[in-house]
C-alpha cells in the first residue's frame, strides 16, 4: 500500500507567530482545503475534558481550526457524545455545562457545542460497519451521522486501557452513543450500586426491555432480559447504575477501529492530533497526573491509522520525564522494561491491535511518510 502523508510541526515558534497560526499553516499544508466545505455542516469531534482535568486541549487550538473551516465556507460545530460512566459529561445538560466551564463556547472558539447523542445519550443512528468483524452495525451519535464533514481534533495522550488516546479513540469510542459505547466496551450489562439507588424508578421508565424491578426499595437489573442499551445509565441522576467493563482489551481496540470506519465512511474526513501534556491516563478523569513525555508537536493527515501510528512512533522515540508515572515505573528496582512508553506507563494496556485492525479493515495504513514543516 502506498505511504500516507502525515504532516508534522513542533511547538517552536518565532516571536510574533502564535501556535494557532502554526496549526493553521500545518492543516492548510496537509490539504484541508481540498475538502469541499461550502455550506456544509462540519463536526469538529473533540474532547471537552472532565471537570477537574486540566490536560485537555485549550480552546485556542479549536478556534484556529474552526476559523480555517469558516474561511473555506463550512459551518463548524464542536461535538462529543455523552459518557458511559457516571461523571460530569453523562447527559447533555451536564456535558454542556462542563464544556462551558472548561472554556468551550461561541466566544472562545467561534463555534456552538452540540452534544452528539442528545440529552441522555440515546439520540443515535445505526450504520453499517464496512468490513466489520466484531461489529456489523455501529450505534453513533446522531449529530455525527448528520454532519457532512468530520474533523477529528485529538489530544494525544496515554490511556489506561488502550495505551493511548488519539484519532481512533476520539472518533470511534467518542463518537459512539451510550449503546455504542456499551457495544465496544463489553458484552455485559449495567449493574446497580444499591447504596446509591434512591428508588426514584426513572431507570425502569427508560428501560426498553422491562429488565428493571425493585427489591427492598432498590433497583435490580435482570441480566437475562437486559439488552445492554445503557438507557438506564443516562436516566439515573444519582450515578447508581454503571457499566461492567469486561471486554478483552484486544476486542475493545478492534471495535474502536471499526466504529471509526463506520463514522467516517463515505464522508470527507480530516484528522489533527496535538502531542502535548501527555498525561498517563485519559482526559475523562477528573484529574490529570503529570505528563509522562515532553510536548512533541502537532500533526495532521487524511489517514487516521497513519496519524495514530506517527504519533505513537514520535512518543516512543521521546525521552521519558523522570517525575511522572512512566518515570517512576522505569526507576523501580527490578522493573521489567517493555521498551514501550505506553506499556511501561500502564503495563496491562494494548494499543498495536487498534492500528493493525484499522489497517486490516481498510481504515488506513500504518505505512506513512512524515513531512516535517
Amino acid at each position: 500500500m502506498e505511504k500516507s502523508k502525515v504532516y508534522f510541526t513542533d511547538f517552536r515558534t518565532q516571536i510574533g507567530v502564535s501556535q494557532g497560526e502554526k496549526l493553521q499553516k500545518l492543516i492548510r499544508r496537509a490539504g484541508i482545503g481540498n475538502i469541499d466545505f461550502e455550506g456544509k455542516f462540519v463536526a469538529i469531534k473533540m474532547h471537552f475534558g472532565e471537570l477537574g482535568n486540566f490536560s485537555y486541549l485549550r480552546p485556542n487550538y479549536v478556534k484556529a481550526v474552526a476559523d480555517v473551516i469558516r474561511e473555506l465556507g463550512g459551518k463548524p460545530f464542536l461535538t462529543d457524545c455523552n459518557t458511559l460512566y457516571p461523571g460530569s459529561r453523562k447527559n447533555a445538560v451536564d456535558h454542556l455545562y462542563n464544556a462551558e466551564v472548561n472554556g468551550f463556547n461561541s466566544v472562545t472558539t467561534g463555534c456552538y457545542v452540540i452534544i452528539g447523542d442528545g440529552l441522555k445519550g440515546t439520540d443515535e443512528a445505526v450504520v453499517p460497519v464496512p468490513n466489520g468483524e466484531y461489529c456489523k452495525e455501529a450505534l453513533i451519535g446522531r449529530a455525527l451521522y448528520d454532519a457532512d464533514v468530520i474533523i477529528s481534533l485529538s489530544h494525544f495522550k496515554g490511556h489506561e486501557m488502550t495505551g493511548f488516546g488519539g484519532v481512533i479513540k476520539n472518533i470511534g469510542m467518542g463518537g459512539g452513543s451510550r449503546a455504542g459505547k456499551m457495544q465496544q466496551h463489553d458484552d455485559g450489562k449495567p449493574v446497580v450500586d444499591a447504596a446509591l439507588c434512591r428508588n426514584c424508578k426513572k431507570c425502569a421508565k427508560e428501560c426498553g426491555s422491562d429488565a428493571i424491578s425493585y427489591e427492598s426499595g432498590k433497583a435490580v437489573i435482570d441480566q437475562e432480559l437486559c439488552k445492554g442499551c445503557g438507557r438506564c445509565i443516562g436516566a439515573c441522576a444519582f450515578d447508581a447504575i454503571s457499566a461492567q467493563f469486561d471486554s478483552a482489551l484486544e476486542s475493545l481496540c478492534c471495535k474502536m477501529a471499526e466504529y471509526t470506519a463506520a463514522i467516517v465512511h463515505d464522508k470527507p474526513a480530516f484528522h489533527i492530533s496535538l502531542i502535548m501534556d501527555v498525561s498517563p491516563n485519559c482526559d475523562c478523569h477528573e484529574e490529570n497526573d503529570a505528563p509522562i513525555l515532553p510536548n512533541i508537536g502537532m500533526l495532521a493527515s487524511f489517514d487516521p491509522v497513519a496519524l495514530d501510528q506517527a504519533c505513537a512512533d514520535l512518543c516512543l522515540a521521546a525521552e521519558p520525564i523522570r517525575n511522572s508515572q512512566l518515570g517512576d515505573n522505569l526507576a523501580k528496582a527490578g522493573w521489567h522494561c517493555h521498551h514501550d512508553h505506553f506499556l511501561d506507563s500502564n503495563p496491562n494496556v494494548r494499543w498495536k491491535e487498534t492500528l493493525a485492525h484499522g489497517e486490516k479493515i481498510g481504515l488506513g495504513t500504518r505505512n506513512y511518510e512524515l513531512i516535517k514543516m
